[in-house]
């Protein structure tokens, strides 16, 4: 994975933001838009692609592209910031392969306390029964 490639891949867009901030909401572009096409992507090999479309599927739109999107500052350039760094963080994790589970046996003595513990119990309900009814 190359980050400056795939920094350089990524398209940014930037739209007016939205919520309480006054004449400033309505004059500056501030939120900023990450898209990125994770299947046509040079930095990542193909091994990659397949593991990232997996891990990040939800997140993905129909047409296989990841958005994100920061309105965090008012600042344009500290939410392009943001949003990049978001960006390689979240490709990063999908990345990391998970650990194949090894299957293991119940130990031996975990079985044979389990079977104590049962005897134990049954023998205590046994001593409850009424003797007259049997």
């Amino acid at each position: 994975m190359d980050e400056q490639l795939l920094i350089q891949e990524a398209e940014y867009k930037a739209v007016r933001s939205s919520g309480a901030g006054g004449q400033n909401v309505n004059k500056v572009s501030s939120k900023v838009e990450l898209h990125f096409k994770l299947e046509d992507s040079q930095a990542l090999s193909n091994e990659e692609k397949q593991l990232a479309l997996k891990k990040l599927a939800s997140r993905l739109t129909n047409s296989g592209e990841l958005i994100l999107q920061c309105d965090e500052s008012r600042s344009q350039h500290k939410n392009k910031e943001l949003v990049t760094r978001r960006f390689l963080t979240l490709v990063k994790e999908s990345l990391i392969k998970p650990k194949v589970r090894k299957k293991t046996k119940t130990p031996r003595a975990a079985k044979l306390k389990r079977l104590r513990e049962k005897k134990k119990l049954s023998e205590k309900k046994a001593t409850r029964k009424d003797p007259l009814k049997e």
